[in-house]
């Protein structure tokens, strides 16, 4: 692994980072909660649930309920996710423009299956870019805000804590980054306000277009 000061890897979150989906997300949450058992309004499930694992929300939900959820329960919803992807999905705003001057390696590490992130971004045009640097929290035993997916990441590709910068736009990620000893950049210009991503180590910026100037900044140690 590398060492001194400097960048040498950017993690990515995917949904609100790299993809304009957490909106289209949580407005089906809303939905699906709801004919579950449990009325929470779009900016209860934000702060719930945006940025950890679908595992840890099926969990939440079913303590909630005081039960189980049927094994099939997910393909009654599915359909729903399905249609307003279909109709909306694209990529975040600037982001591709971002990507195309950022100079720094980057990787994609998301609380989301791999299965979803080749659903979401495939269709989007990005998944090339990300070919083989790819990391989920299914690789790891515990989901944001614990540190293990972002050190993974880290890991699989060679590169020390330190010397990563992690692209964040929920508070559970930024935690993450914060405990895998990593720098922050928290993307306010989404679901969550800049004071819930605001903390020591971390920058929050509201425009994606900002991006590659931080990280550049960042790279040069300064």
């Amino acid at each position: 692994m590398t060492g001194g000061t400097g960048i040498d890897l950017v993690v990515l979150d995917c949904d609100g980072v790299l993809l304009d989906s957490e909106r289209l997300a949580v407005r089906v949450d809303v939905a699906v909660l709801a004919a579950l058992g449990w009325e929470l309004s779009f900016e209860e499930v934000v702060e719930r649930f945006v940025g950890r694992s679908h595992a840890t929300m099926v969990a939440e939900v079913e303590a909630h309920l005081g039960r189980p959820l049927p094994p099939d329960w997910e393909d009654r919803f599915q359909p729903l996710y399905d249609a307003a992807f279909a109709a909306e999905l694209a990529p975040a705003d600037g982001v591709v423009a971002a990507l195309d001057a950022i100079t720094v390696p980057t990787c994609v590490a998301s609380s989301s299956s791999h299965a979803r992130l080749r659903a979401t971004l495939g269709p989007t045009g990005l998944l090339p870019r990300f070919a083989g640097r790819i990391f989920s929290a299914q690789d790891v035993a515990r989901g944001k805000p614990a540190p293990d997916l972002f050190l993974h990441a880290a890991a699989r590709l060679g590169v020390a804590p330190g010397r990563c910068v992690v692209v964040e736009d929920s508070r559970y990620g930024v935690e993450a980054a914060r405990a895998a000893g990593m720098r922050a950049f928290g993307y306010a210009g989404g679901l969550t306000p800049a004071r819930r991503l605001a903390g020591p180590g971390t920058v929050v910026f509201t425009d994606t277009a900002e991006l590659p100037g931080l990280i550049s900044r960042a790279a040069e140690g300064s």
